[in-house]
């Protein structure tokens, strides 16, 4: 049961890192100090998509669903958990790109608007 419980607490975690790795770059609008976190985090997750690695947590969690007694399964977090969900087809070379593209595309939008936010602020304290 504990292993069980383990390999679900794995799947929370990853399932809010992936999220963070999206979307993270907006806490950093709001608290920039986030962002020495999100990009290590984004460059990972990119990475991932577009070398088409599997994350750690990943075998971690499967691991822990075989000492549960529980069946694993084939691919990685997002083929399983995400996929299904968005693309019923399955995942190819081709959506890993996308996908790593968004978070690309996402942090460089999010990241110039913290960067401009910062430039107008030193720019309005010495005039």
């Amino acid at each position: 049961m504990a292993y069980r419980v383990l390999a679900d607490l794995v799947v929370g975690v990853h399932a809010l890192f992936v999220v963070f790795v999206v979307a993270g770059g907006l806490l950093a609008l709001r608290w920039p100090w986030v962002a020495a976190a999100h990009l290590p985090a984004a460059v990972w997750g990119t990475l991932i998509e577009f070398r088409g690695w599997i994350c750690p947590l990943t075998p971690l969690e499967q691991s822990l669903r075989a000492s549960a007694g529980q069946a694993g399964y084939e691919g990685g977090f997002i083929e399983h958990y995400l996929l299904p969900v968005l693309y019923p087809a399955g995942l190819t070379q081709r959506v890993q790109l996308v996908l790593g593209s968004l978070v690309i595309a996402v942090n460089v939008v999010v990241y110039g608007l913290l960067l401009w936010r910062r430039r107008r602020g030193r720019a309005g304290a010495t005039a």
